[in-house]
């Protein structure tokens, strides 16, 4: 009996493996990236540049990828609050995080992040790039209409003036923090968390000036509510004709530059990464994407994952240097 029992298990054992090696050549094959929709996370408010660049690009992505990609908004803490969402996502793609300049300075400025901004994410396509704007309200009490007129008045009236931004630590904030420390003035900073609520309020004669990114004043300078002053970039921007930069309106040696790029979790596949990467190329050459964003005055500048990695670094190091010599913190 014992011999026999002996004898049935090993044979037990054979069919169940049969059995099971059966089942698992029964299975499909592993779905091709992507079979599930995406989203893009927009660490601002709605309404504002980076969600106008986002939305365009969600747009053009769920026709490329043939799967929903939809924008999601998580504004607040300069951005980290968005950004920490994506870091702590599954590495897969699947969520993607719409950076803009504050990801290259924030670890300058934060000294506590809930993510290391360098091992947490993995570059994927740089957008575009696209100056900033200095505006003014055509119906504030001081009219100004030049970057000399804000300097004189600036100069002789230390701590009255204010400009806002869309958060500590946003190319809005740090352009104004440059202004002040090349141009030696005192203007008051005033945060908000995203653009729509410091230009509406820049309209309604709470604060007297932002830096602000193309995309999100490119519609009120259009229909006359804002007054563009200068450019931050080193050159002028078509987009902007008549227009001066800074540097060349009174401030020598100012420059600033604002971008958008494409980043995922750190971990994400590679050809989920090139996966991505090709979509956004092809979608960046449809002429309505180009038109759309040329309206925001961002000219669409698509490279590969190393090149962002490799920019952002560049940023990292230059913007690093300019936080620490204007003693810029997290506690504005």
């Amino acid at each position: 009996m014992k011999s026999k029992l002996l004898a049935w298990v090993p044979a037990r054992a054979a069919a169940v493996a049969m059995l099971t090696l059966g089942a698992l050549g029964a299975q499909p094959a592993h779905a091709e990236f992507p079979d599930r929709p995406l989203r893009i996370v927009v660490p601002f408010t709605p309404g504002g540049g980076t969600d106008i660049v986002a939305r365009q690009l969600a747009k053009g992505l769920t026709d490329e990828l043939g799967q929903s990609v939809i924008v999601e908004n998580r504004p607040g803490g300069s951005t980290i609050i968005g950004t920490e969402n994506v870091a702590k996502s599954p590495p897969d793609g699947y969520t993607m995080l719409m950076a803009t300049f504050a990801h290259a300075v924030n670890p300058a400025i934060h000294k506590k992040l809930p993510y290391d901004t360098e091992r947490a994410f993995a570059p994927v396509a740089l957008i575009g790039k696209s100056p900033n704007v200095l505006v003014v309200s055509p119906n504030s009490k001081f009219k100004f209409k030049s970057v000399q007129d804000i300097l004189t008045y600036a100069r002789a009236n230390p701590g009255k003036l204010t400009f806002g931004s869309y958060g500590n630590g946003t190319s809005a904030h740090l352009a104004g923090e440059l202004f002040k420390s090349l141009a030696k003035v005192d203007i008051l900073h005033v945060p908000y968390k995203g653009s729509g609520p410091g230009i509406n309020d820049l309209i309604g004669g709470q604060i007297d000036m932002i830096f602000s990114t193309s995309a999100s004043v490119s519609g009120q300078v259009k229909n006359d509510q804002l007054r563009a002053l200068a450019v931050t970039t080193q050159d002028r921007s078509p987009s902007y004709p008549g227009v001066p930069t800074v540097a060349e309106a009174g401030v020598p040696g100012y420059y600033v530059d604002s971008w958008y790029g494409v980043f995922v979790a750190q971990g994400t596949p590679g050809a989920v990464i090139e996966r991505l990467n090709a979509a956004i190329k092809n979608v960046s050459t449809k002429p309505d994407f180009q038109a759309a964003l040329e309206l925001e005055g961002l000219a669409a500048s698509v490279g590969t994952p190393a090149a962002l990695g490799e920019y952002v670094k560049q940023e990292e190091a230059r913007w690093s240097k300019i936080v620490r010599e204007a003693g810029i913190t997290d506690n504005p």
